[in-house]
């Protein structure tokens, strides 16, 4: 099994990660990203390299509210599945909440044996309280949309499952 090495993002991946989502965007897996949003959001991403320095996978983590993130743009490249790199991915991604003080994560997926395996389970409709609802509702973030599961965001999100994990 090859080594590989995981760690936080730089601007100097960005272009990198732009080319491991665009493949899951053609295939209607992921939602497009415009490199301008993967540079602002740099500082959210775990990047997976292998021994040779290519980017293989990545992750990032999304702050929504006082106790909640998100798991978004979790990747791992084709030639790279079933060796653990998702599993430290997310194990990371965790890490990181825990150290921001989220005591909930929430994930849109297809990979539903995936993060359950890591503790997620399906989530019904209400998931925040009324208040939070109220504020949650008029950020202008598609994943907050996703969480909240807006009608405006559905066709989009057809046949992936919403999923939070208490940490």
């Amino acid at each position: 099994m090859s080594e590989f090495v995981v760690r936080p993002a730089t601007a100097l991946d960005v272009r990198g990660i732009w080319e491991m989502l665009d493949p899951f965007v053609q295939r209607r897996i992921l939602l497009g990203k415009d490199i301008v949003v993967l540079y602002e959001s740099v500082q959210q991403f775990l990047v997976v390299e292998d021994e040779t320095g290519r980017l293989v996978g990545c992750g990032a983590l999304h702050v929504m509210w006082e106790d909640l993130g998100e798991i978004r743009t979790l990747i791992v490249v084709d030639e790279w599945l079933h060796r653990g790199v998702g599993r430290v991915i997310v194990e990371g991604l965790e890490e990181n909440a825990r150290a921001l003080g989220l005591r909930r994560l929430f994930c849109l997926t297809f990979e539903v044996d995936f993060f359950t395996r890591r503790g997620f389970s399906p989530i019904g409709e209400q998931v925040v309280d009324p208040d939070v609802y109220s504020q949650l509702i008029r950020s202008p973030d598609e994943g907050v949309a996703e969480f909240l599961d807006l009608a405006h965001v559905k066709p989009n999100t057809l046949g992936n499952t919403r999923m939070i994990k208490q940490l």
